[in-house]
């Protein structure tokens, strides 16, 4: 039986589902001004990771996934969602195009991301600026039972008249002016007084009618909207980083709870920061990096991704080029692991032939299941697989090992990669595809007898980390 660690409650709890074999999920998605960062990947590889062992646990998952085009401000974190300038706005402006060409752009963007990380698309992507109506519908009926207020065509939540507010995080509303770091607003009641809606600008690009007039959407009500409308009132499990446990999804819960009076979310899955270097990820500390940069770097992006489930959810995962070069050694080893057997059933392309009675990996697959019903413990799980390979290695080094065994543990890897997600290639394609087109060139440039050309694309694959060596058999490469 799955355990989870519930954010609501502070504690680790049975998951169970409203109904029986269903799961009804959802994940705070990209505001798509930017190209997306390592740290929300890290956010989206834990939550498909949760999806696909639901998944191999029995259950049939319906999973959402948002994408912000507008109403994230630039100082949402801080304000609850009444200042600084709307991210899709002030990235039109720095790339002179629209807001729905900026849109298209990164969410395309994010799709490319995501498909090399082999991250399972979700059933349905909602955009914000399609769920406007939905938005002011809940809005209104914040109003009228009292949860809300209307001043000068904005409208804010009342926290002081939701009493269960701060149950995610904890928090007191008495507490929230210095924890939060809230700035007073001349049309809210409180300072901690969240926007629900807000009057446009004449300038604003990016605005509707509402019953109070001109403006846009806060940006927490737009989970909220999206949510419920493909949900239902109550999911089994909402996910995000822990950036946004406050205030972002303690505000869905208040908006989404004071509409309907029904629990929002059974459980709350929170994932830990990805720190880059120890440190936190930022721009102005040059430690930020998007998956182009790592992939640039000549890493595969499924190292980053056993990368990232090298360590547990609710732990910093520490990015480092040295701890990529680890989860290369590592993912490189689960390949010839995975090549040997191929090589010894000798069906890699036929049907599988599942044994009956499974002898050779019972222990190793109760001892990974174990470690994911704890919490998806994706280290421990790993750590299984990697007990498994030595086994393996020195059965077949001992003449131990046939192809029956072959054929029980291929199966057995199939099964469990379905939640670990990792994308083997075959020994040819192992390089990185920039380093393959590099050496394309370069193979190129030697049959034209350009040798310059060809010693300056060595070098560039040397600066990847690869050593090129010029063989009878042709051009190979390997990591350093």
């Amino acid at each position: 039986m799955l355990k989870l660690h519930n954010t609501l409650t502070n504690k680790k709890e049975e998951f169970w589902s409203i109904e029986t074999g269903k799961v009804k999920m959802y994940t705070c998605g990209p505001t798509v001004y930017d190209y997306a960062h390592i740290g929300n990947f890290t956010a989206y590889i834990f939550a498909d990771t949760l999806r696909r062992y639901l998944e191999y646990s029995g259950f049939e998952v319906r999973h959402i996934t948002n994408i912000t085009d507008v109403g994230h401000l630039t100082a949402d974190d801080v304000n609850q969602a009444d200042s600084g300038e709307d991210k899709m706005l002030k990235a039109a402006l720095r790339e002179k195009k629209t807001p729905e060409e900026i849109a298209n752009f990164y969410t395309e963007s994010y799709f490319d991301d995501i498909k090399k990380l082999n991250i399972k698309k979700s059933q349905y992507y909602p955009r914000a600026t399609f769920h406007i109506p939905q938005m002011i519908k809940i809005t209104e009926t914040l109003i009228q039972k009292g949860l809300a207020y209307e001043k000068n065509g904005n409208v804010f939540f009342n926290v002081d008249k939701f009493p269960n507010y701060g149950k995610l995080s904890n928090k007191k509303v008495e507490e929230l002016k210095d924890g939060a770091r809230l700035e007073e607003h001349p049309d809210k009641r409180h300072p901690y007084d969240f926007a629900l809606w807000l009057k446009a600008p004449k300038e604003h690009i990016l605005k509707w009618e509402s019953p109070w007039g001109i403006g846009y959407p806060g940006w927490h009500i737009e989970c909220s909207a999206m949510s419920m409308e493909y949900l239902g009132e109550t999911l089994d499990i909402h996910t995000g980083g822990e950036d946004h446990f406050f205030p972002h999804h303690e505000n869905e819960i208040a908006q989404s709870e004071g509409a309907t009076g029904k629990p929002f979310s059974h459980f709350w899955f929170h994932n830990r920061f990805l720190l880059v270097d120890g440190k936190k990820m930022s721009k102005s500390k040059e430690n930020f990096y998007i998956l182009k940069d790592v992939t640039d770097r000549g890493y595969d992006p499924m190292v980053f991704r056993l990368l990232i489930i090298s360590s547990h959810y609710r732990s910093n995962v520490n990015f480092t080029w040295e701890t990529m070069d680890q989860a290369q050694t590592n993912l490189e080893k689960i390949t010839r692991f995975v090549k040997k057997l191929q090589e010894m059933v000798d069906d890699s392309n036929k049907k599988e032939i599942r044994p009956v009675i499974r002898t050779y990996v019972s222990t190793y697959e109760k001892e990974f299941k174990s470690a994911m019903d704890d919490d998806l413990n994706t280290p421990i799980a790993l750590s299984v697989l990697f007990k498994l390979i030595s086994k393996v290695n020195k059965d077949v080094a001992d003449g131990k090992f046939n192809k029956e065994k072959a054929t029980e543990v291929l199966n057995f890897w199939k099964e469990i990669n379905k939640i670990l997600g990792l994308r083997i290639k075959s020994n040819k394609k192992m390089l990185p595809e920039n380093v393959e087109e590099m050496l394309a060139s370069r193979e190129a440039a030697r049959k034209e007898n350009d040798f310059e050309k060809a010693d300056r694309l060595r070098d560039k694959i040397d600066e990847l980390g690869f050593t090129v060596e010029d063989t009878s058999e042709g051009q190979k490469a390997r990591r350093k």
